[in-house]
């Protein structure tokens, strides 16, 4: 440290004032006072390590460092660290210019969809221009101003380029608060010239003073509250849909109350799986795409939807075809009023925690009406048994029944899987998942009661994320006793799979499950139900000789045996420890013998390709092609078109 022209200034170079900066921010959240940004993430390049690499260096002891081995996995470790803390804390993420930067692209648009804060500290190109077009400069001619990383603008909620070190004054307050906003949060970017990010300033000392970010729970209005509990009252079959809202407002308890109070049943979206914390009669599962069946009949049936925390998106409203009920209405919470007014929806415009506390009081002795809780009861009565037979790994899979399906190794189905991963789930442990199908199966069959989280990113439905935000979910929660475990397909696997060297450099003790079945079976599957037929989905050797011009022949199509592909070498190259079980007991030993193994597990399980749980009986808008040769596609269409004329505007 230099003291600057007076004892009130420090002379500081801009990535020196930055890390200083950020090391000293909190937040602060129903009285509990943490670091704001516990650590930061990165990879260096020409672009970063001059400036904030060599500030990074200096204050490691105040701000650590994780090396990582992909910019977008790191910027979804922090995601996912931001997630399971509630929005209460992130980690910040460097990355060099060019393509270090813009790996990190679909990291901000993940965190901004879903609403949680993230960092990002991007090298850029030169502010001051002498050197010509630089190393990874796009050089656009007519816009000598833009930068690859303009390409964050559309998907963050905050973006500055510093070009002069005292913009730091105004431009770091301005991204901590959006990230410590509830209504505003998202990816925050800071673009840094390398130039720039070394050049000093005499900034003022007080402006590296500990400062504290109070994270507000906005109140709800009494006459809000007073609109949806008489909208409640005077409905016939009323319904939640609880979101991510809800499990970011820490208010699972204050709606599971809600529900056991009323008897209003409640369902869930992929991000507020886990919103209600125990079982009961007016739990009723997950809704739309990739609900259950018995909780979509009854929301095709409801006349008043209570969305809490949600963004409606197509999966959980079928594509605005779910809700059939001619007399339906809507009615929210929420804290970001552009989600509370979807479908047209009486609003209270409040925290979900607080709001949800006011609705049960106004609400006082209120129960659903007789018939509708009766409905509801046999719905659940229904589909329990549907369920568990699905998930019952120590019941045979008849594939004698199911002459279809590809030969392979497996005995299990993914759906026996996940009922061996609910069967080894304690209190405290957090299964994971993003994309493809085990975040659907686990949005219809997981059991997130008990104290077991279920942590579902489907807002941006993003391959690759689920090994990383394991990691920083891990290290929100470092309890040795609680288990993080990603389950992801193969394909997402080999995707991405190299932060399993940093979780083996840092001692991060998560699991990655494997469901081994060769290839993005989910989009095979809505391959098959739009198109009839599946084409570049399987992962399987290409039939015939293929001429060394591909791109000119008319080689055959990837039909061939599936690929042989060693995912126990890649993990345990990785620095994994790896297991290979194949039968339920199998599973059950592995999950045992790793459960408390400090550092990186890996544990694939060959799974039955196209044996799939039960369907969950709605449709989505995927439209067949309109000019086809297969003559079965225009039954495709006529039944697309069925599906059509069910959707609904509401407003």
């Amino acid at each position: 440290m230099v003291l600057g022209t007076s004892e009130k200034t420090v002379r500081l170079t801009v990535g020196q004032a930055i890390v200083r900066y950020v090391a000293a921010q909190h937040s602060v959240a129903d009285g509990v006072r943490e670091r704001f940004v516990p650590a930061a993430l990165g990879i260096f390049g020409h672009g970063n390590v001059a400036g904030l690499g060599q500030a990074l260096a200096e204050h490691t002891a105040t701000l650590p460092f994780v090396q990582g081995r992909n910019e977008q996995a790191l910027g979804h470790m922090a995601t996912g660290f931001a997630k399971a803390s509630r929005r209460r804390r992130t980690l910040a993420v460097t990355a060099s210019v060019g393509p270090g930067a813009t790996n990190l692209v679909t990291a901000a648009a993940l965190a901004t969809v879903n609403r949680l804060p993230l960092l990002l500290l991007l090298g850029d190109t030169y502010a001051t221009r002498r050197q010509g077009p630089v190393l990874q400069q796009l050089d656009v001619p007519g816009t000598p101003d833009v930068t690859a990383n303009d390409s964050f603008r559309p998907v963050s909620r905050f973006f500055d380029r510093v070009t002069r070190p005292e913009q730091l004054l105004t431009a770091l307050p301005q991204a901590f608060r959006v990230l410590a906003n509830p209504e505003e949060t998202g990816a925050a970017v800071l673009a840094l010239p390398q130039d720039v990010q070394s050049h000093a300033y005499d900034f003022p000392v007080e402006f590296f003073a500990e400062r504290d970010w109070v994270i507000r729970r906005r109140e709800p209005a009494a006459s809000e509250v007073a609109a949806v509990a008489d909208l409640i009252r005077a409905a016939e079959r009323p319904l939640v849909i609880a979101g991510g809202g809800v499990m970011y407002s820490d208010a699972q308890a204050e709606l599971t109350e809600l529900g056991r109070q009323t008897l209003l049943p409640i369902s869930e979206t992929f991000a507020g799986k886990g919103a209600v914390t125990e079982d009961g009669p007016w739990s009723v599962f997950g809704v739309g795409l990739e609900g259950s069946p018995s909780t979509n009949r009854l929301v095709e049936r409801a006349d008043l939807i209570v969305h809490v925390g949600t963004r409606l998106t197509d999966f959980a409203t079928a594509s605005q075809s779910i809700f059939a009920n001619p007399r339906v209405r809507f009615a929210s919470i929420n804290v970001v009023e552009h989600d509370a007014v979807k479908q047209g929806a009486t609003a209270v415009i409040s925290d979900a925690k607080l709001a949800l506390t006011a609705l049960a009081a106004a609400l006082g002795d209120y129960r659903v009406p007789a018939g509708w809780g009766e409905d509801v009861v046999a719905a659940r009565a229904a589909w329990v048994p549907v369920r568990d037979a699905a998930l019952d790994p120590d019941v045979r899979f008849p594939r004698e029944d199911f002459p279809e399906l590809p030969v392979t190794d497996a005995v299990l189905t993914q759906g026996q899987l996940i009922g061996l991963l609910q069967e080894h789930a304690r209190a405290g442990d957090t299964i994971v998942a993003a994309a493809g199908g085990p975040p659907g199966d686990l949005q219809k069959v997981w059991d997130a009661t008990g104290g077991r989280a279920a942590h579902l990113e489907f807002g941006f439905s993003c391959m690759g994320y689920e090994l990383p935000a394991a990691m920083g979910t891990r290290l929100a929660d470092p309890d040795p006793h609680h288990r993080v475990t990603a389950f992801i397909g193969d394909g997402t696997f080999i995707m991405m799979p190299t932060e399993i060297v940093t979780a083996a450099q840092e001692g991060i003790p998560f699991t990655v499950v494997i469901s081994e079945n060769h290839g993005y079976q989910v989009i095979r599957r809505l391959q098959m139900w739009r198109t009839g037929e599946q084409f570049g989905n399987e992962f399987r050797y290409r039939e015939g000789e293929v001429p060394a011009g591909l791109a000119n022949s008319r080689a055959e199509g990837l039909a061939g045996d599936y690929l042989r592909i060693d995912l126990v070498q890649i993990a345990a190259g990785l620095g994994a420890e790896v297991r290979r079980p194949m039968t339920a007991d199998e599973v059950r030993g592995a999950l045992n013998e790793t459960r408390d193994i400090r550092g990186p597990v890996v544990i694939v399980v060959p799974t039955i390709p196209h044996a799939d749980l039960p369907s969950s009986d709605v449709w989505w808008d995927v439209s067949p092609a309109e000019v086809y040769e297969r003559v079965d596609t225009s039954e495709k269409l006529a039944e697309y078109g069925l599906g059509l004329a069910q959707q609904r505007w509401h407003g």
